[in-house]
């Protein structure tokens, strides 16, 4: 297995934990299972679920479509808040939240290496405590580079007052 950061960046047979199950979060999950990877938890607006052994995204992404939420999916242990997040994974993905990852909670955490998906998602308090802990992070401009660089240009075309498809004339 390749080490990077002292950090076992081999997935195959890693356990992971995603916040928030949307665009980002159900690709990421997808992507991960499809490389071997196992997701155990997910956390969404309607509280999270967890199972040691696996949730199969797809099957999630279904259920979540026609029930509108997470809540109660076949197999897992539900929580009504967020703690799923907490529970034993090799890797956690926040995928929704700026600031999720603060100084109240991150002493709550167990993955050791988290792959910020989000925009901002943990603050930089709560980054001194989870490095002196030997928690390791995949930063959100290298993961979400995408996501962000889009994001920039909707700024920009907000503070223009610009129409989408007006950028490109504009720059032209």
């Amino acid at each position: 297995m390749a080490k990077t950061l002292g950090v076992d960046v081999g997935i195959k047979g890693k356990k992971f934990i995603v916040q928030g199950f949307g665009n980002v979060g159900y690709w990421a999950s997808k992507f991960f299972v499809e490389e071997g990877a196992q997701l155990v938890g997910v956390a969404e607006f309607d509280g999270s679920i967890y199972n040691e052994n696996g949730i199969d995204p797809e099957e999630l992404n279904t259920y979540k479509a026609k029930n509108k939420g997470i809540a109660n999916f076949p197999g897992c242990k539900y929580f009504e808040k967020e703690d799923a997040i907490y529970q034993p994974a090799d890797f956690f993905i926040p995928a929704a939240l700026e600031k999720s990852i603060n100084k109240d909670n991150a002493k709550r955490f167990n993955a050791k290496l988290i792959v910020e998906a989000a925009n901002g998602p943990t603050t930089m308090e709560a980054e001194q405590i989870m490095i002196g802990k030997g928690h390791q992070f995949l930063p959100d401009i290298l993961c979400n580079a995408g996501g962000v660089t889009v994001s920039y240009f909707e700024w920009l075309k907000n503070l223009d007052h610009v129409r989408p498809g007006r950028m490109q004339r504009k720059w032209e």
